[in-house]
């Protein structure tokens, strides 16, 4: 009998041990579950190892972290999260690193690298490059000054990549704020999570091919978008002409560039929003509006929204189970060594 009470015990403690039930989160449109704890026993220091490399990268270049939150948000609109965006070209594979939203912009390959490096060296074929850009992404954010969260764990990695799915499930930098939204649908994310995703420009860089029909020819018309305050246009077209210098860099907040606040929200309200995408949140859309002021105004209720939202757009349809592999270089599939 008490042979019997122990082993029951053993197998509850273990139940509790190891289920998913309390802190894990539904995928959308996935059969799995993701939960935080994945790794605890297969590679228990997974997340320091990444935050670690994370921080070095940051101190040599104060623009990464902004990179690795958009690799993860690119990679999560293209088929879920499921580190296809990572993959080079191969005789199988047409990379997203080609498509327009991603080419001559999209950076941080080399550090993800070396990030799944450090894993594989201290835990080999365990952690998953899906799950690297997650984690990657919100020690971005907290590094920068953000909020921090729970990262749902237990992604696996596609065997394929979607050139066609980059071009056209990303938000577009001049999309209309219903084409905008109708992506973010698509995900199953909803306008809330459009709003305090966007605040993700509060850090980072857009290139002058961006925004420029902004400045000169918004509507074909040959005049300027008059939702951008035009001192501040006047300022932008020094740098960002007709024609030529496609790849100059500006930054999305020019209050606080490297600091992940509530600016982001505030400039829009002066109509100081640098990509198109930006501004419609506050001049198309009575909702969106609303939460514009509300995070301008608390910087609280905006860290508290982008958290969960993060952790919703991080449940995209990922890879589990026996779906997709463990890669042992991100930019690569197995089979392909």
């Amino acid at each position: 009998m008490a042979a019997s009470l122990n082993i029951l015990i053993v197998a509850v403690v273990s139940l509790i041990a190891f289920s998913p039930l309390c802190l894990c989160s539904k995928a959308y449109g996935s059969g799995g579950y993701l939960f935080p704890q994945f790794y605890d026993h297969s590679c228990p220091k997974a997340q320091e190892i990444v935050q670690t490399i994370v921080a070095k990268a940051f101190a040599q270049d104060p623009r990464m972290p902004a990179s690795l939150l958009r690799l993860h948000f690119h990679d999560c609109f293209v088929k879920g999260c499921d580190a296809s965006i990572l993959l080079d070209n191969s005789g199988t594979i047409i990379s997203e690193k080609r498509s327009n939203p991603n080419r001559n912009s999209a950076r941080g390959f080399e550090l993800i690298e070396e990030i799944k490096r450090a894993l594989e060296q201290e835990c080999p074929e365990t952690v998953s490059c899906a799950d690297i850009l997650a984690l990657a992404a919100r020690d971005s954010t907290v590094i920068t000054g953000g909020p921090s969260w729970e990262v749902p764990l237990g992604r696996r990695d596609a065997r394929g990549a979607s050139l066609s799915g980059s071009n056209n499930d990303i938000p577009a930098p001049n999309n209309t704020f219903q084409t905008i939204l109708t992506k973010f649908k698509r995900q199953g994310l909803n306008l809330v999570d459009l709003v305090s995703l966007s605040g993700s420009h509060t850090i980072g860089n857009s290139r002058c091919t961006s925004f420029r029909q902004r400045l000169y020819n918004q509507s074909g018309n040959g005049k300027p978008d008059l939702t951008l305050n035009q001192y501040y246009a006047s300022m932008l077209r020094k740098q960002c002409p007709r024609s030529g210098g496609d790849q100059n860099l500006f930054f999305l907040d020019f209050a606080t560039p490297f600091k992940f606040d509530n600016h982001y929200f505030k400039n829009l309200i002066t109509y100081k929003g640098l990509l198109s995408s930006d501004e419609v949140l506050f001049t198309k859309n009575r909702e969106s509006r609303e939460l514009v002021k509300l995070y301008a105004e608390n910087q609280e209720a905006f860290f508290e929204q982008f958290a969960k939202s993060m952790v919703k757009m991080g449940n995209i349809s990922p890879l589990t189970g026996g779906r997709g592999e463990i890669r042992r270089i991100c930019r690569r599939v197995n089979h392909a060594y």
